[in-house]
């Protein structure tokens, strides 16, 4: 028998419960659909914290002193790069890098008349396009100027909590090489606001000049942040770097624990992929069961004209592509209708962000529309459809002619 007869055969069997046929493709659309707005979540939240992370506070590449450790702020001399300006020209100087810039982290305590908190000072050079995102996220008053040595800037979050604004001066101690921190008197230039809790609550910028003198560091940095064109030439020209004394981190090293982090908990994801599919899976399978209760005669009279078990097998086979086919499909524009939607719109979340400690996690989250990771998941939903479908396909290729003829 011609594979179309078969196929018209599937399409016949299928529209005779019309109902019936309509709900499980119903029930395959949406959990495609639910499936793939899922990894569209889970893509973009990942995504959306790696690329925060690289903007605003790791770069994809940081050149260090070898005995450097971020989470102490250590502000000692053999910790800190010394005189880093011309190591920085030299890289800016070097194919495939967009910008390289001295930092310097240090921790501090600011200080108002009514209210004290913890921040973390950075020292930055504002002339350099690697700081843009907190210049584009500027919401209030003027970014910094080069040669600014009083003035700071803080996140809109910030001052509100504090209460304080543009042009008001604030108390602030920074931690120096010293035994003692030092205290200085400082006027708020402007405020930004990066959308990302983390860093709006707690992060003051300063001319990198100014934290060198107010940390009694001299010309040194904490490190040189650079940003290339092209975020997979990390590991070349971190190699083309390397030299006695200094260390070259990209930005998978300096976002380890994100990375483990995120391998650790897709395993988790992935079982839940597959209970949804799975459950889908054995929608269909019932449906093809129910149908060869149904059609037990009829399976008699095909096996009485000599129609093949393998036949059987195909036929039914046939029908659970063909709803596996119809209900993906649907699924695919379904689910990336509205990963699309939340791509463009986002999740508000608010303040959930600022419970997510170190991560770059904003107050708005997207999702990410991975054709590829649509097309794989899709894939293993037709996949298990036909695995799952082999057990009534086998059951009704099994079935004795005079057993089924004589069949209620």
């Amino acid at each position: 028998m011609a594979i179309y007869k078969f196929f018209v055969l599937a399409f016949r069997d299928l529209w005779r419960n019309r109902r019936r046929t309509i709900l499980t493709l119903v029930a395959v659309s949406l959990g495609l659909a639910l499936v793939i707005v899922m990894n569209g979540y889970v893509s973009g939240v990942v995504d959306g914290v790696l690329r925060n992370s690289i903007e605003f506070q790791t770069g994809h590449l940081q050149v260090r002193s070898n005995s450097y450790e971020e989470e102490k702020l250590s502000l000692l001399s053999r910790d800190l790069l010394d005189n880093p300006g011309p190591l920085a020209s030299k890289i800016n100087g070097m194919t495939r890098v967009e910008d390289a810039s001295p930092v310097l982290w240090s921790s501090g305590v600011l200080s108002t008349i009514l209210e004290t908190t913890g921040i973390r000072v950075t020292g930055i050079d504002p002339n350099s396009s690697i700081h843009n995102p907190f210049r584009n996220g500027m919401v209030a008053g003027e970014f910094l100027t080069g040669d600014d040595r009083g003035g700071i800037l803080i996140g809109a979050r910030l001052a509100e909590s504090l209460g304080i604004g543009v042009g008001q001066k604030v108390s602030l101690v920074v931690a120096s090489s010293g035994e003692r921190p030092k205290e200085g008197i400082f006027t708020i230039r402007g405020m930004f606001a990066t959308g990302i809790p983390s860093y709006d609550d707690n992060t003051v910028l300063m001319s990198l000049t100014q934290a060198q003198a107010v940390s009694d560091t001299g010309e040194r940095a904490s490190a040189i942040v650079i940003m290339l064109e092209d975020q997979d030439e990390a590991g070349s020209v971190a190699a083309a770097l390397k030299q006695p004394g200094i260390s070259t981190l990209t930005w998978k090293d300096l976002n380890s624990v994100l990375l483990e982090s995120v391998a650790s908990g897709l395993g988790f994801y992935y079982l839940m992929y597959g209970i949804v599919i799975l459950v889908v899976a054995v929608i269909i399978a019932n449906t093809l069961l129910m149908a060869v209760f149904e059609r037990i005669r009829e399976m008699g009279i095909f096996a009485a004209l000599g129609m093949k078990n393998r036949q059987v097998l195909l036929l039914f086979e046939l029908e659970a592509s063909i709803l596996a086919f119809i209900g993906i499909s649907i699924g695919i524009m379904l689910g990336s209708a509205v990963v699309l939607y939340l791509a463009a719109v986002g999740i508000p979340v608010g303040d959930i962000g600022a419970s997510a400690g170190d991560l770059a996690l904003g107050t708005t989250l997207y999702t990410k529309f991975v054709p590829g990771n649509i097309l794989y998941l899709s894939a293993w939903t037709f996949l298990i459809i036909l695995l799952v479908s082999l057990y009534p396909a086998s059951f009704a290729s099994r079935l004795e002619p005079v057993k089924a003829l004589h069949a209620v």
